[in-house]
């Protein structure tokens, strides 16, 4: 467990080095390229929506984002979410919260995210007579890489922090698709 902590913690500090000296390098490119142009001309809109029903299952995902183009390699933005989970006699989530994207894109095609996640969940076992309620923060910290094309990214991203006692993700490993305009 200790070992896995550790790697954990190298890893991390790994990717802060490679974003640290990625943005002192582009920094001065940065601070030129903001000088000529409007601040909202390098502000992308977009995030995330899901739903899904099913037999006695319903699910709402809802994440808007925003991320600003520091330069055509180094971009970090902000995003809010929630998401509504309820299977009938079973189970009730409420989850809300708030995240911190940056990403990196050395060549065109590639494109590497690192996203601090903060949420606040509401379980609900409704399975117990009286139903047992389970009330949380919980933090991701998701590092990712994928495919881009134009303003479209496909990947998978790994959650550092995941601990499958928490029961908001499955897996640590998570798939993802990225859309920004």
């Amino acid at each position: 467990m200790l070992m896995v902590k550790y790697i954990k913690l190298r890893l991390l500090l790994v990717i802060s080095l490679f974003l640290t000296l990625t943005f002192q390098i582009y920094a001065q490119d940065s601070i030129q390229n903001s000088q000529k142009n409007n601040f909202w001309d390098r502000v992308s809109f977009g995030g995330n929506f899901g739903l899904g029903i099913g037999n006695n299952l319903t699910n709402i995902v809802v994440g808007p984002s925003a991320i600003y183009h520091f330069s055509p390699i180094l971009a970090g933005g902000i995003g809010v979410q929630y998401s509504y989970l309820h299977q009938k006699n079973v189970f009730k989530s409420n989850m809300y919260g708030i995240n911190f994207l940056g990403l990196v894109t050395p060549i065109e095609q590639l494109q590497l995210s690192i996203e601090l996640e903060q949420l606040r969940v509401n379980n609900d076992y409704l399975w117990n007579t009286p139903s047992l309620k389970k009330q949380f923060w919980n933090t991701g910290l998701f590092i990712g890489a994928g495919y881009r094309q134009k303003n479209v990214t496909v990947g998978v991203r790994y959650n550092v922090l995941f601990n499958e006692k928490d029961y908001v993700y499955n897996e640590a490993w998570m798939p993802f698709v990225r859309v920004y305009f």
